[in-house]
Protein backbone atom coordinates (compact mmCIF):
# COMPACT_ATOMS: atom_id res chain seq x y z
CA UNK A 1 0.00 0.00 0.00
CA UNK A 2 1.37 3.55 -1.00
CA UNK A 3 0.86 5.54 2.07
CA UNK A 4 0.24 9.35 1.24
CA UNK A 5 2.77 11.78 3.25
CA UNK A 6 1.42 14.88 2.08
CA UNK A 7 0.11 17.45 4.20
CA UNK A 8 -1.46 20.61 4.48
CA UNK A 9 -0.15 23.39 6.96
CA UNK A 10 -2.77 25.39 6.31
CA UNK A 11 -2.84 26.95 2.84
CA UNK A 12 0.62 25.16 2.56
CA UNK A 13 1.29 22.23 0.71
CA UNK A 14 4.06 20.14 2.08
CA UNK A 15 4.87 17.37 -0.47
CA UNK A 16 6.41 15.46 3.04
CA UNK A 17 5.16 16.30 6.83
CA UNK A 18 9.05 16.99 7.65
CA UNK A 19 10.34 20.71 7.94
CA UNK A 20 13.68 21.50 8.88
CA UNK A 21 13.97 23.58 12.00
CA UNK A 22 16.31 26.97 11.52
CA UNK A 23 19.48 27.12 12.79
CA UNK A 24 20.10 23.74 12.21
CA UNK A 25 20.66 23.15 8.28
CA UNK A 26 22.55 26.50 8.31
CA UNK A 27 21.40 28.81 4.68
CA UNK A 28 19.82 25.10 3.76
CA UNK A 29 21.91 25.31 0.13
CA UNK A 30 25.15 23.67 1.88
CA UNK A 31 23.40 21.72 4.24
CA UNK A 32 21.52 19.89 0.71
CA UNK A 33 25.10 18.76 0.20
CA UNK A 34 25.17 16.24 2.43
CA UNK A 35 21.32 15.36 2.82
CA UNK A 36 18.84 15.45 0.59
CA UNK A 37 15.92 17.99 0.54
CA UNK A 38 13.55 16.30 -1.23
CA UNK A 39 12.88 14.31 2.55
CA UNK A 40 11.44 17.63 3.92
CA UNK A 41 8.29 19.42 3.06
CA UNK A 42 10.40 22.87 3.36
CA UNK A 43 13.47 23.74 4.63
CA UNK A 44 13.93 26.48 6.70
CA UNK A 45 17.18 28.94 6.63
CA UNK A 46 18.91 29.82 9.78
CA UNK A 47 17.37 33.58 11.06
CA UNK A 48 18.40 37.07 9.70
CA UNK A 49 18.30 40.07 11.23
CA UNK A 50 17.93 43.64 9.79
CA UNK A 51 22.00 44.20 10.61
CA UNK A 52 24.70 42.30 10.83
CA UNK A 53 24.55 40.44 14.51
CA UNK A 54 28.06 39.38 15.06
CA UNK A 55 26.53 36.53 18.01
CA UNK A 56 27.76 35.68 21.58
CA UNK A 57 31.57 34.69 21.46
CA UNK A 58 32.69 30.94 22.23
CA UNK A 59 31.72 28.47 23.89
CA UNK A 60 28.40 28.65 22.07
CA UNK A 61 27.68 25.06 22.28
CA UNK A 62 27.53 22.31 24.71
CA UNK A 63 26.57 18.77 26.02
CA UNK A 64 23.68 18.77 28.12
CA UNK A 65 22.48 15.27 29.55
CA UNK A 66 20.78 13.82 26.34
CA UNK A 67 20.60 17.27 25.13
CA UNK A 68 22.34 20.20 23.76
CA UNK A 69 22.67 23.99 24.70
CA UNK A 70 23.23 27.05 22.31
CA UNK A 71 23.92 30.38 22.70
CA UNK A 72 24.56 31.09 19.13
CA UNK A 73 23.00 34.66 19.74
CA UNK A 74 21.75 34.14 15.74
CA UNK A 75 25.24 35.18 14.89
CA UNK A 76 24.44 36.67 10.62
CA UNK A 77 25.21 39.13 8.04
CA UNK A 78 22.04 40.92 7.79
CA UNK A 79 19.32 40.60 5.27
CA UNK A 80 20.91 42.65 2.59
CA UNK A 81 23.95 40.72 2.54
CA UNK A 82 22.05 37.36 2.85
CA UNK A 83 19.65 38.67 -0.13
CA UNK A 84 22.94 38.96 -2.14
CA UNK A 85 24.97 36.27 -0.84
CA UNK A 86 22.63 33.30 0.19
CA UNK A 87 19.46 33.38 -1.81
CA UNK A 88 20.64 33.38 -5.32
CA UNK A 89 21.71 29.58 -4.31
CA UNK A 90 18.65 28.52 -2.88
CA UNK A 91 16.92 28.20 -6.31
CA UNK A 92 19.17 24.99 -6.74
CA UNK A 93 17.27 23.75 -3.48
CA UNK A 94 14.72 21.20 -4.69
CA UNK A 95 12.45 21.36 -1.93
CA UNK A 96 10.34 24.88 -0.50
CA UNK A 97 12.25 27.48 1.60
CA UNK A 98 11.30 28.94 4.29
CA UNK A 99 13.15 32.29 5.28
CA UNK A 100 13.50 32.76 8.90
CA UNK A 101 13.23 36.38 10.49
CA UNK A 102 14.69 37.87 13.76
CA UNK A 103 15.08 41.43 15.15
CA UNK A 104 14.96 43.92 18.05
CA UNK A 105 11.50 45.86 16.96
CA UNK A 106 8.75 44.91 15.06
CA UNK A 107 9.95 47.68 12.17
CA UNK A 108 13.28 45.48 12.44
CA UNK A 109 11.10 42.53 11.47
CA UNK A 110 9.33 43.79 8.92
CA UNK A 111 12.25 45.28 7.51
CA UNK A 112 14.34 41.70 7.41
CA UNK A 113 10.63 40.35 6.18
CA UNK A 114 10.22 42.44 3.53
CA UNK A 115 13.71 41.47 2.32
CA UNK A 116 13.17 37.87 2.84
CA UNK A 117 10.28 38.12 0.50
CA UNK A 118 11.52 39.83 -2.70
CA UNK A 119 14.93 37.31 -2.20
CA UNK A 120 12.14 34.41 -3.22
CA UNK A 121 11.59 32.42 -0.15
CA UNK A 122 8.28 30.81 0.09
CA UNK A 123 7.44 31.76 3.38
CA UNK A 124 8.34 33.41 6.43
CA UNK A 125 9.12 32.10 9.71
CA UNK A 126 8.95 35.06 12.25
CA UNK A 127 11.45 33.98 15.05
CA UNK A 128 9.82 35.54 18.02
CA UNK A 129 11.25 33.03 20.89
CA UNK A 130 14.94 32.75 20.71
CA UNK A 131 16.55 32.72 24.33
CA UNK A 132 19.84 33.69 23.59
CA UNK A 133 19.99 37.77 23.21
CA UNK A 134 21.80 39.66 24.47
CA UNK A 135 19.35 41.20 27.02
CA UNK A 136 17.79 38.07 27.48
CA UNK A 137 14.47 40.10 26.14
CA UNK A 138 11.92 37.41 24.13
CA UNK A 139 9.07 38.97 22.75
CA UNK A 140 7.49 35.32 22.53
CA UNK A 141 6.63 35.52 26.15
CA UNK A 142 4.20 38.55 25.82
CA UNK A 143 0.68 38.61 24.00
CA UNK A 144 0.92 42.44 23.05
CA UNK A 145 4.47 42.03 21.97
CA UNK A 146 4.00 38.92 19.72
CA UNK A 147 1.12 40.66 18.58
CA UNK A 148 2.48 43.54 17.41
CA UNK A 149 5.37 42.17 15.84
CA UNK A 150 3.35 39.46 13.68
CA UNK A 151 1.29 42.75 12.38
CA UNK A 152 4.13 44.48 11.17
CA UNK A 153 5.59 41.65 9.68
CA UNK A 154 2.08 40.78 8.12
CA UNK A 155 2.01 44.44 6.43
CA UNK A 156 4.52 44.08 4.59
CA UNK A 157 4.61 40.85 3.15
CA UNK A 158 1.82 38.67 1.10
CA UNK A 159 3.41 35.33 1.39
CA UNK A 160 2.67 33.01 4.41
CA UNK A 161 3.81 33.58 7.76
CA UNK A 162 4.38 31.88 10.88
CA UNK A 163 5.34 32.55 14.66
CA UNK A 164 7.45 30.54 16.68
CA UNK A 165 6.82 30.35 20.13
CA UNK A 166 8.55 29.49 23.40
CA UNK A 167 7.56 26.91 25.61
CA UNK A 168 8.78 29.04 28.49
CA UNK A 169 5.88 31.35 27.97
CA UNK A 170 2.94 31.42 30.78
CA UNK A 171 0.34 32.48 28.35
CA UNK A 172 1.40 30.10 25.40
CA UNK A 173 -2.66 29.91 24.44
CA UNK A 174 -3.15 33.88 24.95
CA UNK A 175 0.07 34.39 22.72
CA UNK A 176 -0.60 31.69 20.08
CA UNK A 177 -4.40 33.57 20.02
CA UNK A 178 -2.72 37.21 19.48
CA UNK A 179 -0.56 35.87 16.89
CA UNK A 180 -2.98 34.53 14.89
CA UNK A 181 -5.59 37.10 14.94
CA UNK A 182 -2.20 39.64 14.14
CA UNK A 183 -2.06 37.64 10.87
CA UNK A 184 0.23 34.28 11.43
CA UNK A 185 -0.82 31.64 9.05
CA UNK A 186 0.38 28.97 11.43
CA UNK A 187 2.30 28.84 14.73
CA UNK A 188 5.97 26.88 15.17
CA UNK A 189 5.39 24.57 18.94
CA UNK A 190 8.24 25.51 19.67
CA UNK A 191 11.95 26.72 20.03
CA UNK A 192 14.34 26.06 22.69
CA UNK A 193 13.56 26.39 26.46
CA UNK A 194 15.91 28.51 28.51
CA UNK A 195 18.91 26.10 30.18
CA UNK A 196 21.98 26.23 31.87
CA UNK A 197 24.81 24.16 32.66
CA UNK A 198 28.41 24.31 34.50
CA UNK A 199 31.62 22.47 34.29
CA UNK A 200 32.44 21.27 37.06
CA UNK A 201 36.45 22.02 36.92
CA UNK A 202 36.41 25.69 35.99
CA UNK A 203 33.40 26.59 37.56
CA UNK A 204 32.39 28.01 34.60
CA UNK A 205 29.25 28.35 32.67
CA UNK A 206 29.08 26.06 29.70
CA UNK A 207 27.68 29.05 27.50
CA UNK A 208 29.42 32.53 27.50
CA UNK A 209 25.92 33.83 27.98
CA UNK A 210 25.51 31.57 31.26
CA UNK A 211 21.62 30.61 29.66
CA UNK A 212 21.01 29.45 26.54
CA UNK A 213 18.48 27.16 24.52
CA UNK A 214 18.27 23.66 25.77
CA UNK A 215 16.73 21.42 22.91
CA UNK A 216 17.17 18.19 22.18
CA UNK A 217 15.30 14.71 22.39
CA UNK A 218 14.30 15.80 26.51
CA UNK A 219 12.75 18.68 25.20
CA UNK A 220 9.71 16.63 23.58
CA UNK A 221 7.34 15.78 25.93
CA UNK A 222 7.31 20.04 26.74
CA UNK A 223 7.12 20.96 23.22
CA UNK A 224 4.28 18.14 22.84
CA UNK A 225 2.41 19.43 25.60
CA UNK A 226 2.54 23.17 24.00
CA UNK A 227 1.01 21.46 20.85
CA UNK A 228 -1.68 19.76 22.98
CA UNK A 229 -2.78 22.82 24.37
CA UNK A 230 -2.98 25.30 21.63
CA UNK A 231 -4.71 22.63 19.54
CA UNK A 232 -7.28 21.73 21.78
CA UNK A 233 -8.08 25.83 22.74
CA UNK A 234 -7.21 26.97 18.92
CA UNK A 235 -8.67 24.01 16.94
CA UNK A 236 -8.59 26.26 13.70
CA UNK A 237 -5.07 26.89 13.49
CA UNK A 238 -2.28 25.42 11.70
CA UNK A 239 0.57 24.15 14.15
CA UNK A 240 4.14 22.95 13.37
CA UNK A 241 5.04 20.90 15.91
CA UNK A 242 8.67 20.79 17.11
CA UNK A 243 11.19 19.79 19.41
CA UNK A 244 13.08 16.93 20.60
CA UNK A 245 12.01 14.96 17.35
CA UNK A 246 13.90 11.33 16.82
CA UNK A 247 12.38 9.20 15.20
CA UNK A 248 9.00 8.32 13.05
CA UNK A 249 7.43 7.30 16.26
CA UNK A 250 8.06 11.03 17.47
CA UNK A 251 6.06 12.21 14.04
CA UNK A 252 3.45 10.51 14.47
CA UNK A 253 2.59 11.67 18.02
CA UNK A 254 2.47 15.41 17.02
CA UNK A 255 0.21 14.56 14.49
CA UNK A 256 -1.74 13.08 16.83
CA UNK A 257 -1.38 15.90 19.10
CA UNK A 258 -2.46 17.99 16.54
CA UNK A 259 0.54 19.29 15.14
CA UNK A 260 -0.01 19.06 10.85
CA UNK A 261 3.98 19.39 10.45
CA UNK A 262 7.10 18.41 12.25
CA UNK A 263 10.11 20.31 12.84
CA UNK A 264 13.48 18.38 12.69
CA UNK A 265 16.23 20.62 14.94
CA UNK A 266 18.90 19.04 17.13
CA UNK A 267 18.79 15.63 15.36
CA UNK A 268 20.55 17.25 12.56
CA UNK A 269 24.29 17.97 14.37
CA UNK A 270 24.19 14.07 15.19
CA UNK A 271 23.07 12.44 11.72
CA UNK A 272 22.51 15.11 9.31
CA UNK A 273 20.33 12.50 6.83
CA UNK A 274 18.33 11.97 9.87
CA UNK A 275 14.83 13.05 7.44
CA UNK A 276 15.04 10.31 5.37
CA UNK A 277 15.73 7.99 7.76
CA UNK A 278 12.45 9.58 10.00
CA UNK A 279 10.46 9.34 6.79
CA UNK A 280 10.95 5.90 5.95
CA UNK A 281 9.76 5.00 9.52
CA UNK A 282 6.47 7.11 9.61
CA UNK A 283 5.66 5.60 6.35
CA UNK A 284 6.41 2.13 7.68
CA UNK A 285 4.33 2.88 10.95
CA UNK A 286 1.25 3.80 8.47
CA UNK A 287 1.71 0.95 6.21
CA UNK A 288 1.93 -1.16 8.91
CA UNK A 289 -1.41 0.03 10.59
CA UNK A 290 -3.34 0.63 7.39
CA UNK A 291 -3.03 4.36 7.58
CA UNK A 292 -3.50 5.57 3.46
CA UNK A 293 -3.31 8.99 4.01
CA UNK A 294 -0.85 10.47 6.94
CA UNK A 295 -3.02 13.60 7.52
CA UNK A 296 -5.80 11.70 8.71
CA UNK A 297 -3.72 11.31 11.63
CA UNK A 298 -3.87 15.12 12.92
CA UNK A 299 -5.76 15.94 15.85
CA UNK A 300 -6.76 11.76 16.87
CA UNK A 301 -5.44 11.54 20.07
CA UNK A 302 -8.03 10.75 22.10
CA UNK A 303 -9.45 11.83 25.35
CA UNK A 304 -8.14 10.17 28.43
Amino acid sequence: MTVDLTTNLGAIHLATPLVAASGTVGSVWEFTRVADPRAYGAMTAKSVSGDPWKGRPAPRLAPAGLGMLNGIGIQNPGIDAWAIDTAPKLKRVETRVWGSAVGNTPAEYARVAEGLSGAGVSAVEINLSCPNLEDGRMFALDPELSSDVVAAVRRVTELPIGAKLSPDAEELVAIAAACREAGADWLTLTNTAKGAGIDLDSRRPLLSGVIGGYSGAPLKPISLRCVIQVAQALPDVPILGCGGVMTGADVIEYLMAGASAVGLGTIHFAEPKAATRILSEVRQWADGRGVRRLGDLVGTMEAS
